[in-house]
């Protein structure tokens, strides 16, 4: 088991949630029409899956006040007498809401999501209820990146349940076509597993399927540990491709050979990698200072940021008699305290600012001559400096 560290900082990447964990409510509407805006909803069927398990099921009618086409009663078997006596959609939204969890953290599931997405969300700016912007996965279009048209002629709901072997054919009625959609969803995740995408945060950003070469360097990350840090990517010959920091190495490391890395740069490096270094840390401040330093010394040709490291911003402590905070570009063996280097100069200013509220230090940038008192300024009124440039302080209570 790995050795327990002191939480990192908010500003290195989250650890991700496993798909095995997550929360799935597949949806799906019948209607009266094809547009919120003019037609409405005659039923509603959703499923709740969690760890590959159903855990729940909905299903009601909705009386949509307005008249069903005779042709949408031909596809779908609903007549105005079957949602007659069911109850309005205003009634049944808070069931629904309740049922999805979709404020607790639960991805909305549906195929050609769009569709359905675009009805609750009409539905619920309709009546006042409060629509919570889930996590959506939208089956249709990531079986389009997953099931390719040598698998299948098209990506139509019927279509994929077979080529899946799902036993819940869809019939256009809600709750059937819902589980139907459970069985693709359930086949389309198989084949993520494949492409290594394993946490929500991987499949939000999964747009299409990993490279031979991403797929053939997955091994690098066999030996990285499940600890906060930084990693280095090297070459063949140990040469730094990139370098970056995590709360979680092994997974952070993975990433970058999975769907989920779709920057053109990161997968034309991928080939090139050969191996990877990993720094465990203790805290995230030891990660930002180490990855920023690694990236100065070791000029890695992936990282955008790399071009001009030795520019980062630095808090130097001058070397005067009363020395004063200063924000500088180069850290030179002068002697003096140096603090960084910092990602920006906006980020050394605040540092500059916390400190300043923590110790009475001098802020103004004069020459200071104790034999030569001159007028303090209004820091030293506010009890923010201790006024040496005054005679109010010597050099050893400064």
């Amino acid at each position: 088991m790995a050795e327990q560290h002191t939480p990192v900082q908010g500003t290195l990447d989250d650890l991700g949630t496993p798909l095995s964990e997550c929360t799935f409510v597949i949806v799906d509407l019948e209607t009266t029409g094809t547009r919120a805006d003019a037609a409405g909803i005659t039923e509603i069927g959703a499923v709740k899956v969690c760890g590959g398990a159903v855990v729940g099921e909905f299903s009601t009618l909705v009386n949509p006040g307005v008249a069903i086409p005779p042709f949408i009663t031909l596809l779908t078997g609903i007549t105005q007498a079957m949602v007659a006596p069911a109850p309005t959609i205003d009634a049944v939204l808070p069931g629904f809401l309740e049922f999805a969890g979709l404020e607790r953290g639960a991805t909305l599931v549906a195929h050609n999501a769009p569709f359905d997405v675009g009805f609750l969300k009409a539905a619920c700016a309709a009546h006042g209820y409060h629509w919570p912007a889930p996590q959506i996965v939208d089956t249709v279009a990531l079986s389009r990146r997953l099931v390719n048209r040598e698998e299948v002629p098209n990506h139509k709901l019927g279509t994929l349940a077979g080529f899946f072997g799902v036993p819940d054919q869809p019939t256009h009625r809600a709750l059937d076509d819902a589980r139907a959609t459970v069985g693709v969803l359930h086949g389309l995740l198989e084949r993520l597993g494949a492409f290594g995408v394993d946490t929500a945060e991987e499949l939000r950003r999964f747009r299409s399927a990993p490279t031979a070469a991403q797929r053939s360097k997955r091994r690098v990350a066999e030996d990285v540990p499940e600890a906060p840090g930084v990693y280095v990517f090297t070459d063949a010959k140990g040469g730094a491709l990139y370098v970056g920091k995590s709360t979680n190495l092994r997974r952070r490391v993975r990433s970058y050979f999975t769907g989920s890395e779709k920057r053109g740069r990161i997968r034309e490096m991928a080939a090139l990698v050969e191996g990877v270094t990993p720094i465990v840390c203790e805290t995230g401040l030891e990660a930002d200072v180490r990855e920023l330093r690694l990236i100065a010394e070791r000029k890695p040709p992936y990282n955008r940021r790399s071009r001009n490291p030795e520019r980062a911003p630095w808090l130097k402590l001058t070397r005067e008699v009363f020395p004063r905070l200063s924000i500088v570009r180069t850290v030179r063996d002068d002697g003096a305290p140096y603090l960084g280097p910092f990602r920006s100069a906006r980020e050394a200013e605040l540092a500059r600012e916390a400190l300043h509220q923590a110790f009475p230090l001098r802020q103004c940038t004069r020459r200071i001559a104790p034999e030569k008192p001159t007028a303090a300024c209004v820091l030293a009124e506010l009890g923010r400096c201790g006024a040496p440039c005054a005679g109010r302080e010597t050099a050893e209570e400064y």
